[in-house]
This record gives structure tokens, C-alpha cells and sequence, in this order.
């Protein structure tokens, strides 16, 4: 570790205990100059109220995390900072050099959920168009994006699905999903018409008069995984000029924002992306809110 010019009496305790969690852990030198960055504004305010760090109790850790929360410092900051005080009372515990550990107790502080990237409509345009449908495996690929896209499915859902469960006469398709359990899914028309296409013309080439469950099927007749359909995916995204980075779960963020952009119930979206909790679908409220805002700022003459 870099040795740096002593700013406190503490210093010289608190850049042994890094050293030590350096050798034991292999933290990197950025990670232990925030948590000595850390570990030393603690030490000045607790000064300021007569107390050194060693000595600090979980009552004088609350009030510096609660200084910092009405200073508007980020929680994530106070949570690094937590992690940091953390680290060091658990060694002092462990060399006996206190009897208590003072963060025991003490919850991080909550941080923020980033909210889910979702492409535009004119990107999952642009994206759904740039399989070579000529091709078997192209019409493969144009039938799984569109399926993607029309029903929120999970990636795993979508390359696990079985030739039974989709229903091409009722435009449906049941979906065993986390906890195992069953939801029904409307596919939507352009979705069906791309499906019914591969299933009559792609997938008896690629099956090449064998058999499968498996509805998705590589040119060797196997089941398409996860991995090699999120290669295709990238692949697929060059192609159609989106080059930032792109997932299968990128997909189910966009069908659900778009669904909501135009109007959808949450409860009904809650039901078609299966989730357990409706909090859960409520994230991406907030998406098409930030959505619209974007439109509004760039379109409206006062935005």
C-alpha cells in the first residue's frame, strides 16, 4: 500500500489495519485509499464530538452516517463508508483489540435501484429486421426476437419452451416461470405470423427428419441455449447499428416500457412479465416517466 503524509492520530492504526486486509483480502490500492478516505473523515468528526475511533459506539456511527444523510451525501458514499468501518472494527474484534464491533447493527443505507435500460421503438425496429430471413437459422432468429419482444418472456423461458406449450390456432403460449409457476401468454399477430413460419418452413430443415421437444433448435438439431442466443443477439444488434450494450433481458425492459408508453395496465403487464409483486412491475413506470421526459425536453420549444 502507498504510504501517504499522516493527517490524524489515528492514521498510522488505520493504514496497519488496511496493510493487513490488503495481504488477507488482495483489496486493490483504489479501494483502500476510499476506505482510508473513509475511515478518516469518521475519525475527524468523531473527534469533533471527543471521541476517537477506537472508541467509537454504534450511537456516535449512527449520528455520522445521519450528519452525512442531512448533508445530502450520496448513500451509496455512506455505504462504502459503512463497508470501510465495517471491515476495520471486524479486525480489531478479531485481534482483540476492542470487545465490541459497533456496526453490528447497523443497516446500510438503502440505495437507490438503477432503473432498466430499455431500447426505442425505432432500435427494436431496427433490431427485429436484421435477421437474414432467407435463411433457416435467420428465420429462427426473426421468430425467438419477435416472440421476445410480443410476450416480456425471460430469456430462459423463451429457449426452453417446448413445442407444446405454444398454440399457434389460439395465438397463446403457457410459460413455467420463476417458482414454477404456470402463466398463459398472448403472442400478438406479427409475433404468431413470424412463429408460424419458422415452425412450418425453418424448423423441419433444421430438425432434418429428426425429433425434439424443443421448439428453438440449432443447425445440429440441438436446443438452442441461453448463451449461444445472447452471441446471436449481440451480432444481431451490430448489425441493426445499436452499439451500446444489448441483453436478452433488454427486451423484456422494452416490452414492458412500450406497453406502458402506450397505455397498458400495470396489473395487466404484472401478469404477462410474471412477476410475484406488483412493486416489482412498478419499476418501469418510472422508466416510461423517463421516457417521456426525454421526449419532452427534446421536442417541446420550452423543454
Amino acid at each position: 500500500m502507498v504510504a501517504t503524509r499522516t493527517s490524524s492520530p489515528n492514521d498510522p492504526l488505520i493504514r496497519s489495519v488496511l496493510e493487513q486486509l490488503w495481504s488477507e483480502q488482495g483489496l486493490s490500492k483504489n479501494t483502500l485509499a476510499a476506505y482510508r478516505a473513509d475511515l478518516l473523515a469518521v475519525d475527524r468528526l468523531l473527534a469533533a464530538r471527543g471521541r476517537t475511533l477506537i472508541e467509537a459506539t454504534r450511537e456516535d456511527l449512527f449520528a455520522v452516517l445521519a450528519e452525512r444523510g442531512r448533508a445530502g451525501i450520496a448513500a451509496r458514499s455512506s455505504a462504502r463508508m459503512l463497508s470501510a468501518l465495517r471491515l476495520f472494527f471486524r479486525h480489531l474484534l478479531r485481534v482483540r483489540r476492542v470487545d465490541l464491533d459497533p456496526t453490528a447493527l447497523i443497516d446500510a443505507p438503502k440505495l437507490p435501484k438503477p432503473l432498466p435500460k430499455s431500447l426505442s421503438e425505432g432500435e427494436i425496429e431496427a433490431l427485429l429486421a436484421a435477421p437474414d430471413v432467407a435463411s433457416a437459422l435467420g428465420l429462427r432468429d426473426r421468430a425467438m426476437l419477435e416472440l421476445l419482444y410480443a410476450t416480456g418472456l425471460r430469456v430462459t423461458e423463451l429457449v426452453g419452451l417446448e413445442v407444446e406449450q405454444v398454440n399457434l390456432r389460439q395465438g397463446a403460449l403457457r410459460v413455467r416461470g420463476k417458482g414454477e409457476k404456470d402463466r398463459l401468454v398472448p403472442i400478438g399477430e406479427v409475433a404468431l405470423d413470424w412463429l408460424g413460419r419458422y415452425v412450418a418452413e425453418s424448423r423441419p430443415l433444421l430438425l432434418r427428419g429428426g425429433s425434439s421437444r424443443s421448439l428453438f433448435l440449432t443447425a445440429r438439431k440441438t436446443p438452442l441455449s441461453r448463451k449461444t442466443f445472447w452471441k446471436n443477439l449481440k451480432t444481431l444488434a451490430a448489425r441493426a447499428g445499436i452499439h451500446r450494450p444489448i441483453s436478452p433481458h433488454g427486451l423484456r425492459h422494452a416490452f414492458a416500457t412500450h406497453l406502458l408508453n402506450h397505455g397498458a395496465d400495470l396489473r395487466v403487464l404484472q401478469m404477462l412479465l410474471g412477476h410475484a409483486s406488483l412493486s416489482t412491475t412498478q419499476i418501469y413506470t418510472l422508466v416510461a416517466r423517463e421516457g417521456l421526459k426525454r421526449i419532452h425536453a427534446e421536442h417541446h420549444p420550452r423543454g
